[in-house]
């Protein structure tokens, strides 16, 4: 932050040192200068002699002395001019360069600030950046689509305060509105996260009921599967919070939210079988909660003999990191897993 600060300041101090230049050059010195305003005089003087002549006698004379004075000026270099273009086009230039330097502290350097930001972060800051407007919007015309809007930037900024009363509000105009009743749910089963403060066993059933409405109304969105995974798994339901969190990865798979709290699960579910134990603990997190593929590819796909696979595994692979310190029993039951799965396929 302090960087770009000092960057903008030395760009715009670069910008003004180049379009002021002009004003800093003074108009060179006139050497004839002195002479130019002696011979200048002299012929205004006779001018007004000629001018207001009453003895003819004289013209003659004041006549040479005057061609001579011309003469002379016409016989001396031309003055130096003075600038006045340019210093109009610099007084010009510098204005322009305020103006951008101006725009660009509320365009440019906000963008070149979230550039530095993981997509989550910008994307927080975006969101937190456009509540006011939107919350304003919501209050002015109070209908359910400004509220989720706000509501939406409140809880992707973590501004929870707000995405409650906001969430609230597009309820009571909507009560079956999915996106509202999940995370109004979850926003009350986390508080006492939020706040330090438990939840009481009458919130969390509500808590549980929003959630578990807004997964019946909208199946096929991820969060939905999410959010329903997270909330069953808090109330020691592992089977159904494990069957949830799978059906959001069906529908989102690239959606990582829930890779820790399935190998959590499934650890938890596979006590009575070793090599899933084994693989929830040091597997599903790359290569999916089944074998499916996720940052790693799938297992199901592999067509790795046995031996093949238990070299991958103690010795690692790319970026396969190595697990040579597997017990004999454990790497066998691990690859009876693989091996299973590969006849299953997908």
């Amino acid at each position: 932050m302090l960087l770009n600060v000092l960057l903008l300041a030395l760009v715009a101090l670069a910008c003004v040192w180049l379009v002021t230049e002009p004003l800093r050059t003074r108009t060179p010195d006139d050497p004839d200068a002195q002479e130019r305003a002696r011979l200048g005089a002299e012929r205004d003087r006779l001018y007004a002699d000629l001018a207001a002549l009453t003895d003819e006698a004289r013209r003659p004379d004041l006549e040479r002395r005057a061609a001579l004075a011309l003469r002379g000026l016409d016989a001396l270099p031309p003055a130096p001019r003075t600038r006045r273009g340019t210093r109009t086009l610099a007084l010009a230039l510098l204005g322009g360069a305020a103006l951008l330097t101006a725009v660009g502290a509320v365009t440019f350097v906000p963008r070149w600030q979230l550039a530095s930001l993981t997509t989550d972060e910008a994307a927080n800051v975006q969101a937190a950046l456009k509540l006011p407007a939107l919350k304003a919007q919501a209050q002015r015309r109070g209908r359910t689509e400004d509220y989720l809007a706000w509501g939406k930037a409140a809880f992707d900024s973590n501004t929870f305060d707000q995405a409650v009363t906001a969430y609230g509000n597009a309820l009571k105009l909507d009560p079956r509105q999915p996106e509202a009743l999940r995370r109004l749910g979850i926003l009350l089963l986390t508080r006492g996260e939020q706040t330090g403060q438990a939840i009481s066993a009458e919130d969390a059933q509500r808590a549980a009921l929003l959630i578990r409405t807004g997964a019946q109304l909208a199946p096929q969105e991820p969060e939905s599967q999410l959010l329903l995974g997270f909330a069953l798994a808090r109330f020691g339901e592992d089977q159904a919070a494990l069957a949830a969190l799978e059906r959001y990865r069906t529908l989102d798979p690239k959606g990582r939210d829930a890779d820790e709290l399935i190998t959590a699960l499934r650890a938890r579910l596979n006590t009575s079988d070793p090599g899933l134990r084994v693989y929830a603990a040091s597997c599903a997190s790359c290569h999916g909660p089944a074998g499916g593929g996720g940052v790693g590819p799938s297992l199901r796909e592999s067509t790795l003999t046995r031996a093949a696979l238990s070299q991958v595994i103690t010795q690692g692979k790319g970026a396969m990191p190595a697990y040579p310190d597997l017990k004999p029993a454990e790497l066998a039951a691990l690859l009876n897993v693989l091996e299973g799965w590969q006849r299953e396929g997908q």
